[in-house]
This record gives structure tokens, sequence and C-alpha cells, in this order.
């Protein structure tokens, strides 16, 4: 059982210049950026936040996401938030890339926080690999199942979904990586968004709004936990349907956590 945290303890700290990551701006990341540069420029410090997408906002997109244009995601997501907070010590950069073999290396460092909102396991897969090469990296990677039916035939009502935290300091694994006890992450029968052909491309998973919000809410927790040292799991599910949201003991249950988002 963990320790009760007393009242009044949970004090956000981060280093000075700590950049933090969002990669992926749709469902669950425009979500994530908004709210994680409102509380990275009430820090008062030199921060800096970086919002990496290759994906263009579209018409159809607006049932699910805010934006103000259609445009590169990374970058009319910077834009907005520029508007709002360019007056404070955030530095705000945006890269109009999707991550791939070619340039994990140089988009993800030691050091960085990331906020990974992306909707297929082979990117999952990708940044996880990477940052087990990095020396520090806090990786926060979060989603829903989406409404569809699953590899096993059954119709998912798209209101489950999880948030993983990888956590390595020193050259160290101090959780376990996003593929440990999850093989639909750790052999992925999607592709990155790269190799994708057209088709595939047009279509895409129905989500539902309020999922959504849940799983950026559940990384954002995280996130503010892990700031505060206050961390006390490395994964955690919810079901917004049930009303229910709980951390999961390693290892983590047999079913497969499909994290979309």
């Amino acid at each position: 059982m963990r320790p009760k945290i007393p009242p009044g303890e949970l004090v956000p700290r981060l280093p000075q210049d700590t950049t933090v990551k969002v990669v992926g701006l749709g469902g669950v990341g425009s979500i994530l950026a908004r709210y994680a540069s409102v509380f990275l420029a009430s820090l008062g410090q030199s921060l800096r936040l970086v919002c990496i997408d290759g994906d263009s906002f579209e018409p159809r997109n607006a049932t699910r996401v805010l934006f103000s244009r259609c445009g590169n995601k990374a970058a009319v997501t910077v834009e907005e938030l520029y508007q709002r907070l360019g007056e404070t010590d955030l530095t705000l950069l945006a890269v109009k890339e999707y991550v791939t073999p070619d340039n994990a290396a140089r988009l993800l460092h030691s050091g960085d926080w990331v906020l990974l909102a992306v909707d297929n396991h082979a990117t999952r897969k990708l940044v996880s690999d990477h940052c087990r090469r990095l020396r520090d990296v806090v990786l926060i990677s979060g989603g829903n199942d989406g409404v569809e039916t699953d590899s096993a035939g059954r119709q998912l009502r798209g209101t489950y979904g999880n948030c993983q935290v990888f956590l390595r300091r020193d050259g160290r694994d101090l959780s376990p990586a996003l593929t440990r006890y999850h093989p639909e992450i750790a052999q992925p029968e999607d592709r990155l968004p790269t190799a994708k052909n057209c088709t595939e491309m047009i279509a895409s998973v129905p989500q539902v709004l309020f999922a959504n919000l849940q799983a950026a809410a559940a990384m954002l927790n995280a996130f503010w936990l892990h700031a505060c040292g206050a961390l006390h799991y490395s994964e955690l599910t919810f079901d917004i349907a049930e009303g229910r949201m709980q951390p999961l003991p390693l290892p983590a249950p047999k079913r497969h956590l499909a994290g979309k988002s």
C-alpha cells in the first residue's frame, strides 16, 4: 500500500529549462497542449513546450477538436497558444513532422518530458524503444480504444482508455517500457502514419469526445503528480461509462489496452 500523502505537500517542481514535448495534436493531444501550456506558464520559469505532429486539421476534425483554422496541427496549436501565452516565460515551438525512425533522435532528447498522444501502436513502440536508449526521460502515453471492432471481433464502445508512464534516470528504467505488458504495442498490427497509403490516411476511428478528455486528464494528472514527486503508479485505466479510474499494480492485467486518441 502506498504511503498517504500529507495535505499541502503536492507542490510541482520542474528543473529550469525543462523541455516538454507533446507528440500528436489530435483529440487527446490538442487538450494536453492547451492545459500543459497554462500549467507550465504558471510556474514562471524558463521552460519550453514543443508540439510535434505532421498531420493537419481538416473540417471533419471539428467534431472532436477545437482549432481556429485548417493547417498543420502543431503549427496551428502553437499559433493559438502564443496568442495567450506569448508574454510569459514559456517558449512555444512547433515541429511539423511525424516521429519516424529517421528523426526520433533529432526530436526526442535525454531530459525531455514527453507526452505521447498518438493513435497508432507503431508510433508508441517507436517512441518507447527510443526512450529506452536515453539516459534520462519522462514518457507519458495515453489514449482510448475508440468506437470500433477490435482484433478479436468485439465491438468497442469507446469509453475505455489508459495512461502509461515510463521513467528512466541515469540510464536505468524506473518503470516498465510501454511494450513490457502490452503485446499490442510490442508487436503492432498498424503502421506509422508515414507508411500509410492515401486510403488508410482518410479512415478515422470514431471517438467519444469525453473519452478523449478523460485520456488527456489522466495524462496531465500523471504529469502533475510526477512534477510533485508523488507519482505512485506506472499505469492508469479508466472507463467513463462505468465512472471508474484506477491505478494498476504490476504486472498489468491481460486485457490488451488499445489506448487510441
